[in-house]
């Protein structure tokens, strides 16, 4: 069953994500530490998970599998859905692929040691409306194709 899943303590296309659901009737679980409001909608649902380090993460992937696309801006939870046949969406509208998520770690890794030797390295640019823009665009395909792929 399609499903969609969000990252959703610091995700800022929760409600972007809730449109493209409601015009494709996709369910959508929105994953968090403590309680996120969310649409009182049948196709919306929560999972508060513990606050226990990568909790929400663990969740996500038990959950995760052909079917599922999740959005999270985690490199290392988008790594372990992948893996596991999922689709996976960075809320900047960049997807996160097989042949794309080994740069990502790589970056990612070389970013956490030059902050650990103390260089001064800029964070990522400021979430902009043409993220917002290109994840819409994004997640609508996604979502599209996985229907059709499922014909229904």
């Amino acid at each position: 069953m399609l499903q969609i899943l969000i990252d959703a303590d610091a995700c800022p296309v929760k409600e972007e994500t809730y449109r493209v659901a409601t015009r494709y009737k996709v369910p959508v679980v929105v994953v968090s530490n403590s309680p996120i409001r969310t649409p009182r909608d049948p196709l919306i649902s929560r999972k508060v998970v513990s606050d226990a380090f990568d909790a929400a993460d663990d969740w996500i992937v038990e959950q995760a599998g052909p079917g599922t696309i999740v959005i999270t801006a985690d490199i290392l939870l988008a790594d372990r859905c992948l893996k596991l046949g999922a689709d996976v969406v960075a809320p900047n509208g960049k997807p996160f692929t097989t042949s794309s998520i080994g740069g990502a770690i790589a970056v990612r890794a070389i970013m956490a040691d030059l902050r650990a030797g103390g260089d001064v390295v800029g964070g990522p640019p400021p979430f902009s409306a043409s993220d917002r823009s290109r994840f819409l665009s994004t997640l609508d395909l996604v979502v599209g194709k996985r229907k059709r792929e499922a014909g229904s």
